[in-house]
């Protein structure tokens, strides 16, 4: 075993413990960057389901009173946020996969945590931003008796497009397991 002296005190330590210390701590940054992919994503759809949802409890609250069918269309605007998560779940998934190589995780552990950061704030804002959008459609549809809803959908579908870029664009960056083998010579 290879032996490394601390010059300053004198002490030695082994090459293994320091590898080994490197792959704890690049385990950590990896898996707290798969954790922070999914938690955040989570977060932001549920942000933008609570705000489209809230509005449609009161729009159902005023077309009951008025004595009016209940809208279905406000489920579609509630619901569409939590795609968001779902982008992020496969992000995490391929990221996962990484995990299960330490050594690749060593190398790249930065690289996992900016991924699941990335991934995570992306599309938590896509997610919240949508149900933003969701929210005043539903008020704009109450207020309108039903009109406009196709221009709705798509600015909803403006916002889900940044959610399945953020996709796209990471699962890009997030290291191929064969390919980064061979750089470090597996």
């Amino acid at each position: 075993m290879t032996e490394i002296t601390i010059l300053t005190s004198g002490s030695t330590i082994s090459l293994a413990g320091i590898l080994a210390a490197t792959d704890v701590i690049g385990s950590f940054f990896g898996q707290a960057g798969v954790v922070l992919a999914l938690g955040l994503a989570a977060f932001g759809s549920s942000l933008g389901i609570g705000a489209a949802g809230q509005a449609a409890a009161g729009a159902w609250a005023k077309e009951g009173k008025a004595g009016r069918t209940l809208s279905f269309t406000y489920i579609i605007l509630a619901g569409m946020p939590i795609s968001q998560t779902l982008y992020a779940f496969i992000v995490m998934n391929k990221m996962r996969d990484v995990l299960s190589q330490p050594e690749l995780v060593a190398v790249n552990a930065g690289l996992l945590l900016g991924i699941g950061l990335a991934t995570g704030m992306g599309e938590m804002l896509s997610a919240w931003m949508q149900g933003l959008i969701g929210a005043a459609g539903v008020r704009s549809l109450s207020e309108s008796e039903g009109k406009g809803f196709a221009f709705l959908i798509i600015a909803m579908g403006i916002v889900e497009t940044v959610g399945i870029f953020t996709m796209v664009f990471m699962l890009r960056m997030v290291p191929k397991i064969a390919e980064a083998a061979a750089a470090i010579g597996g």
